[in-house]
Protein backbone atom coordinates (compact mmCIF):
# COMPACT_ATOMS: atom_id res chain seq x y z
CA UNK A 1 0.00 0.00 0.00
CA UNK A 2 0.99 3.62 -0.53
CA UNK A 3 -0.01 6.68 1.46
CA UNK A 4 0.10 9.88 -0.58
CA UNK A 5 -0.49 13.57 -0.22
CA UNK A 6 -1.75 15.23 -3.39
CA UNK A 7 -1.94 18.93 -4.20
CA UNK A 8 -3.72 20.40 -7.20
CA UNK A 9 -2.48 23.24 -9.37
CA UNK A 10 -5.74 25.08 -9.91
CA UNK A 11 -4.33 26.75 -13.02
CA UNK A 12 -4.25 23.35 -14.70
CA UNK A 13 -7.95 22.65 -14.19
CA UNK A 14 -10.75 23.16 -16.63
CA UNK A 15 -13.80 25.15 -15.54
CA UNK A 16 -15.89 22.15 -14.50
CA UNK A 17 -12.98 20.48 -12.70
CA UNK A 18 -12.22 23.70 -10.83
CA UNK A 19 -15.81 24.00 -9.60
CA UNK A 20 -15.82 20.33 -8.57
CA UNK A 21 -12.59 20.54 -6.58
CA UNK A 22 -13.26 23.87 -4.89
CA UNK A 23 -16.85 22.88 -4.12
CA UNK A 24 -15.89 19.48 -2.74
CA UNK A 25 -18.06 17.80 -5.40
CA UNK A 26 -17.29 14.08 -4.91
CA UNK A 27 -17.77 12.65 -8.40
CA UNK A 28 -15.69 15.25 -10.25
CA UNK A 29 -12.94 15.00 -7.65
CA UNK A 30 -12.95 11.21 -7.92
CA UNK A 31 -12.56 11.43 -11.70
CA UNK A 32 -9.66 13.87 -11.35
CA UNK A 33 -7.78 11.61 -8.93
CA UNK A 34 -8.24 8.60 -11.23
CA UNK A 35 -5.80 10.37 -13.54
CA UNK A 36 -3.01 9.53 -11.05
CA UNK A 37 -3.23 5.89 -12.21
CA UNK A 38 -2.88 6.12 -16.02
CA UNK A 39 -1.78 2.52 -16.62
CA UNK A 40 -4.21 0.86 -14.25
CA UNK A 41 -7.19 -1.10 -15.56
CA UNK A 42 -9.42 -2.56 -12.85
CA UNK A 43 -11.59 -1.70 -9.85
CA UNK A 44 -10.94 1.61 -8.11
CA UNK A 45 -7.45 1.20 -6.56
CA UNK A 46 -7.60 3.98 -3.96
CA UNK A 47 -9.38 5.61 -1.05
CA UNK A 48 -9.19 9.37 -0.68
CA UNK A 49 -10.02 12.19 1.67
CA UNK A 50 -10.26 15.86 0.73
CA UNK A 51 -9.21 18.58 3.13
CA UNK A 52 -8.28 22.24 2.99
CA UNK A 53 -4.64 23.04 3.65
CA UNK A 54 -4.53 25.22 6.74
CA UNK A 55 -1.08 26.78 6.56
CA UNK A 56 1.60 27.86 4.11
CA UNK A 57 4.54 25.50 3.63
CA UNK A 58 8.22 26.17 3.11
CA UNK A 59 7.63 26.79 -0.58
CA UNK A 60 5.17 29.58 0.11
CA UNK A 61 1.96 27.81 -0.86
CA UNK A 62 -1.07 29.70 0.39
CA UNK A 63 -3.43 28.21 2.91
CA UNK A 64 -7.02 27.49 1.94
CA UNK A 65 -6.19 25.32 -1.09
CA UNK A 66 -7.49 21.76 -1.60
CA UNK A 67 -5.33 18.93 -0.26
CA UNK A 68 -5.97 15.23 -0.81
CA UNK A 69 -4.82 12.16 1.08
CA UNK A 70 -4.80 8.86 -0.79
CA UNK A 71 -4.37 5.25 0.26
CA UNK A 72 -3.74 3.08 -2.77
CA UNK A 73 -2.53 -0.30 -3.92
CA UNK A 74 -0.77 1.26 -6.90
CA UNK A 75 1.81 4.04 -6.78
CA UNK A 76 0.16 7.28 -8.00
CA UNK A 77 1.91 9.08 -10.84
CA UNK A 78 2.17 12.87 -10.63
CA UNK A 79 0.94 15.02 -13.52
CA UNK A 80 3.24 18.05 -13.93
CA UNK A 81 1.30 21.29 -13.90
CA UNK A 82 -1.80 19.62 -12.45
CA UNK A 83 -1.30 17.06 -9.66
CA UNK A 84 1.70 17.07 -7.34
CA UNK A 85 2.25 13.85 -5.37
CA UNK A 86 4.25 12.97 -2.27
CA UNK A 87 4.01 9.23 -1.67
CA UNK A 88 5.48 6.70 0.75
CA UNK A 89 4.94 2.99 1.50
CA UNK A 90 2.19 2.26 3.99
CA UNK A 91 2.56 -0.95 5.97
CA UNK A 92 2.00 -0.17 9.66
CA UNK A 93 2.53 -2.87 12.24
CA UNK A 94 -0.81 -3.28 13.98
CA UNK A 95 -1.16 -5.29 17.17
CA UNK A 96 -4.19 -6.27 19.23
CA UNK A 97 -4.41 -4.11 22.34
CA UNK A 98 -2.76 -1.12 20.66
CA UNK A 99 -4.44 2.28 21.03
CA UNK A 100 -4.66 4.60 18.04
CA UNK A 101 -5.99 8.08 17.43
CA UNK A 102 -8.10 8.22 14.28
CA UNK A 103 -9.94 10.51 11.91
CA UNK A 104 -12.62 9.17 9.60
CA UNK A 105 -15.02 10.70 7.10
CA UNK A 106 -17.74 8.12 6.61
CA UNK A 107 -21.13 7.59 5.01
CA UNK A 108 -23.07 5.89 7.85
CA UNK A 109 -26.19 4.07 6.68
CA UNK A 110 -28.74 1.66 8.11
CA UNK A 111 -31.13 -0.81 6.47
CA UNK A 112 -34.72 -0.94 7.71
CA UNK A 113 -37.95 -2.52 6.54
CA UNK A 114 -40.67 -0.35 5.03
CA UNK A 115 -44.24 -1.54 5.41
CA UNK A 116 -45.69 -2.68 2.10
CA UNK A 117 -42.30 -2.96 0.35
CA UNK A 118 -40.52 -6.19 -0.47
CA UNK A 119 -36.99 -4.96 0.04
CA UNK A 120 -35.38 -3.09 2.91
CA UNK A 121 -34.51 0.57 2.44
CA UNK A 122 -31.07 1.94 3.20
CA UNK A 123 -30.93 5.40 4.70
CA UNK A 124 -28.63 7.84 6.43
CA UNK A 125 -28.44 6.89 10.14
CA UNK A 126 -28.62 10.52 11.25
CA UNK A 127 -31.71 11.27 9.17
CA UNK A 128 -33.26 8.00 10.35
CA UNK A 129 -32.76 9.13 13.94
CA UNK A 130 -34.14 12.59 13.12
CA UNK A 131 -37.28 11.10 11.54
CA UNK A 132 -38.35 9.78 14.97
CA UNK A 133 -39.00 13.38 16.07
CA UNK A 134 -42.03 15.45 15.17
CA UNK A 135 -41.24 18.21 12.62
CA UNK A 136 -41.44 20.94 15.26
CA UNK A 137 -38.89 19.09 17.43
CA UNK A 138 -36.24 18.49 14.77
CA UNK A 139 -34.32 21.62 15.63
CA UNK A 140 -34.10 20.74 19.31
CA UNK A 141 -31.01 19.75 21.28
CA UNK A 142 -32.65 16.40 22.04
CA UNK A 143 -32.90 15.69 18.32
CA UNK A 144 -29.28 16.71 17.72
CA UNK A 145 -28.14 14.48 20.58
CA UNK A 146 -30.12 11.56 19.14
CA UNK A 147 -28.49 12.05 15.72
CA UNK A 148 -25.00 12.18 17.24
CA UNK A 149 -25.74 9.06 19.28
CA UNK A 150 -26.91 7.22 16.16
CA UNK A 151 -23.70 8.18 14.36
CA UNK A 152 -21.57 6.92 17.25
CA UNK A 153 -23.55 3.70 17.54
CA UNK A 154 -23.03 3.06 13.84
CA UNK A 155 -19.26 3.38 14.25
CA UNK A 156 -19.25 1.19 17.35
CA UNK A 157 -21.12 -1.46 15.37
CA UNK A 158 -18.56 -1.23 12.58
CA UNK A 159 -15.83 -1.78 15.15
CA UNK A 160 -17.41 -5.04 16.26
CA UNK A 161 -17.14 -6.31 12.69
CA UNK A 162 -13.76 -4.83 11.85
CA UNK A 163 -11.55 -5.50 14.85
CA UNK A 164 -11.66 -2.40 17.03
CA UNK A 165 -13.51 -0.80 19.94
CA UNK A 166 -13.94 2.89 20.59
CA UNK A 167 -12.20 4.41 23.58
CA UNK A 168 -14.57 7.14 24.65
CA UNK A 169 -17.15 8.91 22.52
CA UNK A 170 -15.64 10.22 19.27
CA UNK A 171 -16.20 13.82 18.26
CA UNK A 172 -18.87 14.18 15.56
CA UNK A 173 -18.73 17.08 13.10
CA UNK A 174 -19.01 18.10 9.47
CA UNK A 175 -22.35 16.48 8.71
CA UNK A 176 -23.22 17.16 5.08
CA UNK A 177 -25.72 15.79 2.56
CA UNK A 178 -24.82 15.31 -1.12
CA UNK A 179 -26.91 14.82 -4.24
CA UNK A 180 -25.41 13.78 -7.57
CA UNK A 181 -27.51 14.30 -10.67
CA UNK A 182 -28.11 11.43 -13.07
CA UNK A 183 -30.25 10.96 -16.15
CA UNK A 184 -33.56 12.79 -16.08
CA UNK A 185 -35.46 9.51 -15.90
CA UNK A 186 -33.92 8.49 -12.59
CA UNK A 187 -33.58 9.99 -9.14
CA UNK A 188 -30.25 11.60 -8.17
CA UNK A 189 -27.78 9.65 -6.07
CA UNK A 190 -28.13 10.91 -2.51
CA UNK A 191 -25.72 10.24 0.33
CA UNK A 192 -24.29 11.98 3.37
CA UNK A 193 -21.05 12.22 5.24
CA UNK A 194 -19.92 12.83 8.79
CA UNK A 195 -16.47 13.32 10.34
CA UNK A 196 -15.33 11.28 13.33
CA UNK A 197 -12.33 12.15 15.49
CA UNK A 198 -11.40 9.92 18.42
CA UNK A 199 -9.43 7.04 19.87
CA UNK A 200 -9.80 3.30 19.36
CA UNK A 201 -8.24 0.07 20.56
CA UNK A 202 -7.44 -2.76 18.15
CA UNK A 203 -9.06 -6.06 19.13
CA UNK A 204 -8.25 -8.05 15.96
CA UNK A 205 -5.17 -6.84 14.11
CA UNK A 206 -5.88 -8.73 10.88
CA UNK A 207 -9.48 -7.57 10.62
CA UNK A 208 -8.53 -4.00 11.47
CA UNK A 209 -5.72 -3.99 8.91
CA UNK A 210 -8.17 -5.11 6.23
CA UNK A 211 -10.59 -2.38 7.32
CA UNK A 212 -7.91 0.31 6.98
CA UNK A 213 -6.85 -0.97 3.55
CA UNK A 214 -10.36 -1.36 2.13
CA UNK A 215 -12.13 1.51 3.87
CA UNK A 216 -15.13 1.68 6.16
CA UNK A 217 -18.75 2.09 5.17
CA UNK A 218 -20.30 2.97 1.83
CA UNK A 219 -19.65 5.61 -0.90
CA UNK A 220 -15.88 5.06 -0.85
CA UNK A 221 -15.63 6.27 -4.45
CA UNK A 222 -16.85 9.68 -3.28
CA UNK A 223 -14.20 10.37 -0.63
CA UNK A 224 -15.54 8.38 2.33
CA UNK A 225 -14.19 5.48 4.35
CA UNK A 226 -10.48 6.32 4.57
CA UNK A 227 -9.38 6.02 8.20
CA UNK A 228 -6.42 8.22 9.14
CA UNK A 229 -4.59 6.61 12.07
CA UNK A 230 -1.66 7.45 14.32
CA UNK A 231 -0.36 6.05 17.58
CA UNK A 232 -1.95 7.81 20.51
Amino acid sequence: MHFSRVRVDLNGLGRNELFAVMGGEPYGTHQLLWRLFPDYDGPRPFLFRQEIEEGADGEGRCKGLPLFYLLSEQTPVAIPGLLEVESKPFAPRLDAGETLAFRLRANPTVSHRVEGQKHSRRSDVLMHAKSAFAPEQRGSQACKDAMDLAARQWLAGQGEKHGFVLRGAPEISGYRQHSLGRRKQTKPIQFSGVDYNGTLEITDAEAFGTCVAQGLGRSKAFGFGMMMIRRA
